[in-house]
């Protein structure tokens, strides 16, 4: 026979990580973050210079070889598709209840986010905008070999 927990009595703590409060925390957290990324990440792009008009080839090669950018922007992917797929696994543990159905979306959302994060993270550490043996004709006008 269990005990009917009195109103002012706490229910008996399971051992173990607890998770969604992690999760919780993660999402309040990351979004303050976020959002100076993202408004930064805006600012630069859009409001500082010459606008939109000046975002091309040239531009996104000169952010990504100073360092600075390159970590900005791996925090900005990292922390916005974490983010994401957080939400989306809290949106599939709400509204899926065949438990079939739920590992199988969660499954998926695990294995975009881990491929997303992999191809996004090779894109922002390998990019050369001038790689070696290339022809002349179809590198950037900034490339050492036009000069």
């Amino acid at each position: 026979m269990t005990a009917i927990p009195m109103p002012n009595e706490r229910p008996e703590r399971r051992p173990g990580v607890n998770w969604e409060k992690w999760g919780w925390i993660y999402m309040r957290a990351s979004g303050v973050v976020l959002v100076v990324l993202i408004f930064g990440h805006l600012f630069v792009n859009l409001v500082a210079g010459e606008g939109v008009k000046a975002i091309d080839f040239a531009f996104v090669a000169g952010k990504l070889a100073d360092p600075f950018w390159v970590v900005w922007d791996t925090l900005l992917l990292w922390l916005a598709l974490i983010h994401g797929a957080n939400g989306m696994r809290t949106l599939v543990n709400d509204y899926a209840t065949n438990p079939t159905i739920r590992r199988i979306l969660l499954g998926a959302i695990l294995v975009s986010t881990i491929v997303l994060l992999t191809l996004g993270t090779l894109v922002i550490y390998t990019f050369d905008p001038c790689p070696a043996g290339s022809p002349a004709d179809l590198l950037p006008s900034f490339c050492p070999v036009n000069q």
